[in-house]
């Protein structure tokens, strides 16, 4: 009989290859002559960068960024050299496993450090990057990884580089000059991101950057924000949102997984160009698990929590 195993992690107890390698045990010892495979899976929140490059010939790259308090901090993401894919999760650079329980503040808290190792990767070569948006302690909406890719946020001629409250007086934006890229209003489509590469935000899941399902009055409670933090983040990612908007002529604030990640979704998409697809379809195709599950007699999966989401 050939079983394949693939679950996800089951969050605060196990990870998904030690789930998986549990399951394999206990069936090992009822089904000792059972062909197993293990396939760790995860869907776009933490462990996606394991679960594909346990399924991938990757190597693991380590590099210096700011944590979301600024501190220096080694963290890595994956590497396939012949695809020149990089492989990472937001939560290694601004993840809520970088802070203790009193630090969590997401109005100082920036994804500075995601912008570094997008181009920590860039400059290894890579033409594709994967980043998992879960685990975050950020709810700046990508403003402190642009910053780090270069754009400049200003009120009137003052540039703003501090807490993302700050956007509240957002009243213009600035693309890298040297990376050629604009804002300016497009008919046809977003304008170029100053990275020449593709990116894809796997996301876990579906919500706007704004309003009563957005990323502040959701996920902000469990970051750390009290209800007058609530309203001064909503009111500046939502002036973070009209002028991008105003200066691209693209309004990405309602796109499906925008809110992700403190709404990184949103600033991927509008700053990298990046596309936002549902993480575990992602994991799926790079682990080729459709081929898998068709030549296996047995598929057993799983995950902290099984309930309509995971169906």
């Amino acid at each position: 009989m050939k079983i394949l195993i693939a679950p996800d992690k089951f969050k605060g107890t196990l990870d998904a290859r030690d789930v998986a390698q549990n399951i394999a045990r206990g069936l090992l010892d009822v089904l000792p002559d059972a062909q197993i495979e293990i396939v760790p899976m995860a869907d776009g929140g933490e462990g996606t960068a394991e679960a594909i490059c346990a399924a991938r010939d990757c190597s693991w790259v380590e590099c210096k960024v700011h944590d979301p308090l600024c501190r220096k901090i080694d963290a890595r993401y994956g590497w396939i050299d012949r695809q020149k894919l990089a492989v990472m999760e937001m939560s290694e650079a601004a993840g809520m496993r970088r802070l203790s329980e009193t630090e969590r503040d997401p109005i100082r808290a920036t994804t500075f450090g995601v912008g570094e190792m997008i181009l920590d990767a860039t400059g290894r070569g890579a033409n594709e990057i994967i980043i998992g948006l879960g685990g975050s302690a950020t709810n700046d909406g990508g403003f402190g990884m642009a910053r780090c890719l270069g754009y400049r946020f200003l009120s009137n001629e003052k540039e703003l580089t501090g807490a993302v409250t700050g956007l509240q007086n957002l009243t213009k934006i600035e693309a890298p000059v040297a990376a050629g890229v604009s804002l300016a209003k497009s008919r046809t489509q977003p304008s170029r991101p100053p990275l020449q590469l593709n990116i894809i935000a796997a996301v876990d899941v579906k919500n706007p950057l704004l309003g009563k399902n957005g990323a502040t009055r959701v996920f902000g409670p469990q970051k750390g924000a009290t209800t007058d933090k609530i309203d001064a983040l909503e009111r500046a990612l939502a002036r973070l949102a009209d002028v991008v908007a105003e200066q691209s002529g693209f309004d990405q604030r309602n796109v499906p997984g925008a809110g992700a990640a403190g709404g990184l979704g949103f600033g991927l998409l509008s700053f990298c160009g990046a596309k936002i697809q549902p993480g575990f379809e992602v994991v799926a195709e790079a682990v080729a698990l459709e081929s898998k599950m068709k030549d296996a007699d047995l598929v057993i999966t799983g995950e902290g929590s099984l309930d309509r989401q995971t169906l």
